[in-house]
């Protein structure tokens, strides 16, 4: 990465680049589900998209990070969930998606968010400040992987479930 991206809101005609650098990136990935650009879109038709920013370089879109909130059984509230995060697979380790989570995380806060999770490479996701949260808990995926950030206080018990339109196939 020569300078920093300029991350800004998703407009409309973002919508095809979106979803065709989100499969790319995912295209090679043993650990994806190759669905990636489906639940973006369909988070986006159901209104659940709560923040979509785009990583552009000059005129090129070069990453994208999905932001949607999460329930958790109890009575925590305002907790969102970050994926996917998309980067084009020549730029990936470049710092594109770094720039990305950081922005996020930094909307989250300023909108008044409680927290945010994610599933994800816990090495990489703890340089931000993500860690396992052993109050928190999504069914049928290894702890270490799923992992927690609380920008209020600590986080909240009991088990998180992401929108359904992270189940989307097409």
């Amino acid at each position: 990465m020569k300078s920093p991206p300029r991350i800004r809101p998703e407009h409309p005609s973002d919508i095809a680049p979106i979803e065709s650098l989100t499969a790319a990136a995912f295209l090679d990935m043993p650990y994806s589900s190759h669905t990636e650009h489906f639940i973006v879109n369909a988070l986006r038709r159901a209104g659940r998209l709560t923040l979509s920013l785009v990583a552009m370089e000059a005129d090129d879109l070069v990453g994208h990070i999905a932001i949607s909130p999460v329930s958790i059984t109890g009575n925590a509230s305002a907790w969102f969930g970050l994926g996917p995060l998309s980067v084009t697979p020549m730029r990936q380790r470049e710092g594109f998606g770094s720039e990305l989570v950081k922005e996020a995380l930094a909307h989250l806060k300023r909108d008044g968010a409680a927290g945010c999770v994610v599933l994800g490479d816990p090495d990489y996701y703890s340089r931000f400040g993500f860690k396992p949260e052993p109050t928190l808990v999504l069914p049928d995926v290894p702890a270490e992987y799923f992992q927690a950030i609380a920008f209020q206080e600590n986080a909240p018990t009991g088990t998180v479930a992401f929108d359904k339109a992270f189940d989307a196939r097409a």
